[in-house]
């Protein structure tokens, strides 16, 4: 990459692009807090309905602002002859005909739809809004190379997302978030592997997080949006169609030359080069950089790649066993935790509209803390602090008296803003442990227990009922097992990527021996932390 021009013109353009759809990317992940949104709504009283004939007399107006939610009072003829009468005195019964939804909030969601075509899931223990959540979620592992899975990606969420929009049933709906949920992952892992595999050593750090800001402003274009139609339909259309011009424009990405080299095709990762060096106006690069420069610069790497790699790699040695289990924890409690606040934004007593606008611009400080960290204190220290400080706030949380509505509010900010930054840390940190080799496979394999995370989280919810603070704890514990894992994590700023599971092992062994043996007139572990990314702790 520095012969080609390193940080220039191309990769300007080049990240941009890939990081555009990232506006988007929010309004996937946290479409449900809207299209499966449950509107204000109360018992429907049917006039002349089979089960009650209402019409000779007149509902007191109070009798419908009381009805509870899943259950309405029993006409009785005593309360209907007089509406100062106390209606809670009277006999309940099921919503037999359905509910009344208000049209403030939203004029449209798949609950008041399901709902009104008498499919009546919202008072059964698992919801709408949760079951699709769950099944938008799910990651498909299969990923063949960068660039093109994320140009099918691309055309996938575009069709399919729309397709979603024009379900005639529930059905149908769940089937397409389903496909779509797999695609979106699609879009994240490639894109990340993508971005990093032509972006220099130095300027990683910087580019990753300014990068993923495109998913914060995301969250409050999806607020925007959400805003100003209010119908679930339009809003699925909106949030998905523009992917086909971002399937119209990525056919200009160039495939990484590092996965290419490895795979054997180095013909067509020097065609990646060249072009990438006359984009970046050093045409003259095309002349020095031949087919046995290329083979002969990353021969061992050619070597060590000619056998086929499969998601047990991940596991199969020491140093690659470590990274991928301490990982595993790191993704699951992050997703975990930053789905059980962000996608239950109807708890705070506010509009919702405005809740997805302040746990949005929350992301905004946090990722520059994020960036500071990652530059001065490491990757390590930084996803081990951001998860420990977000159970921290969790469990601060627990205390605070439920009138305090203000205050909960606040902390929920905090906590969600620390998730936040462990997003933005997990995502760059993740692409530089993983070798080239496997980097993808393995970025699927970690983020796949992110989306357990996603599904587990609304259903921890439900604990609530046990015990109030239950969520609370279950949310905070996960994120403190998860810092503790973090600090087992190697180091990996200002280090290169590691093309070969060969590399990643070759470190851990250097760094094991200095660990063991304390170089003169220093500590253990001193020379190495300076060279290398440690896979141990310093003894």
């Amino acid at each position: 990459i520095t012969f080609v021009g390193g940080f220039g013109r191309f990769q300007w353009i080049h990240v941009t692009l890939i990081s555009l759809p990232g506006l988007l990317m929010a309004s996937q992940n946290l479409l449900n807090n809207f299209t499966a949104g449950i509107p204000a709504h109360h018992c429907r009283i049917l006039v002349n309905s089979t089960h009650y004939n209402l019409s000779n007399y007149e509902v007191p107006a109070c009798l419908s602002v009381s009805l509870s939610v899943c259950l309405y009072v029993q006409p009785q003829w005593q309360l209907l002859a007089n509406g100062s009468a106390n209606v809670s005195d009277a006999q309940t019964e099921s919503c037999v005909d359905g509910w009344t939804y208000e049209r403030t909030e939203f004029l449209s969601t798949i609950v008041s739809e399901v709902q009104t075509s008498r499919l009546h899931f919202l008072c059964s223990s698992c919801s709408v809004a949760e079951l699709s959540l769950s099944l938008s979620t799910c990651l498909s592992l299969c990923r063949f190379g960068r660039r093109s899975v994320l140009i099918w990606s691309y055309f996938q969420v575009a069709c399919l997302g729309s397709c979603s929009a024009l379900s005639p049933s529930y059905s149908a709906y769940c089937i397409f978030r389903f496909l779509t949920g797999m695609a979106v992952s699609g879009v994240i892992l490639n894109g990340v592997s993508l971005k990093v595999e032509w972006i220099p050593t130095k300027t990683r750090t910087l580019v990753g997080t300014l990068t993923s800001f495109f998913f914060t402003f995301g969250q409050l274009v999806l607020a925007g949006l959400a805003y100003w139609l209010r119908d679930w339909r339009k809003l699925q259309v909106v949030v998905c169609a523009p992917h086909f011009l971002c399937f119209a424009y990525s056919w200009w990405y160039s495939e990484s030359a590092r996965w290419l080299v490895l795979k054997q095709r180095s013909g067509e990762a020097l065609k990646s080069l060249h072009r990438v060096a006359r984009i970046n106006g050093k045409p003259e690069m095309t002349e020095k950089i031949t087919l046995e420069v290329l083979q002969s610069h990353m021969n061992k790497e050619i070597e060590s790649s000619r056998s086929s790699y499969t998601a047990y790699d991940l596991l199969r040695t020491g140093g690659m066993r470590r990274i991928s289990v301490c990982l595993l924890a790191v993704w699951f409690s992050t997703s975990f935790a930053y789905y059980g606040l962000a996608m239950d934004l109807q708890k705070f007593g506010v509009s919702i509209y405005l809740m997805q606008v302040i746990f949005g611009a929350v992301d905004i400080p946090a990722k520059f803390f994020a960036l500071g960290m990652l530059t001065y204190f490491g990757r390590r220290v930084s996803q081990a602090t951001c998860l420990l400080l977000s159970a921290l706030i969790i469990f601060a949380n627990i205390f605070v008296p439920s009138d305090m509505q203000t205050l909960r509010t606040t902390l929920a900010c905090l906590g969600k803003a620390c998730t936040s930054a462990s997003f933005t840390t997990v995502y760059l940190y993740t692409g530089e442990l993983y070798p080239t080799v496997i980097r993808q496979t393995g970025m699927g394999f970690a983020s796949t227990m992110a989306r357990i995370g996603s599904m587990a989280a609304p259903a921890v919810l439900i604990l609530d009922e046990v015990f109030p603070a239950l969520p609370s704890i279950v949310y905070g514990g996960a994120a403190v097992v998860a810092g503790g894992f973090a600090c087992f994590l190697p180091e990996t700023l200002n280090v290169p990527l590691p093309d070969t599971i060969e590399d990643v092992e070759d470190r851990c062994v250097i760094y094991y021996l200095i660990c063991l043996s304390k170089p003169p007139g220093g500590t253990a572990g001193t020379l190495y932390e300076h060279t290398a990314p440690p896979c141990f702790i310093p003894v």
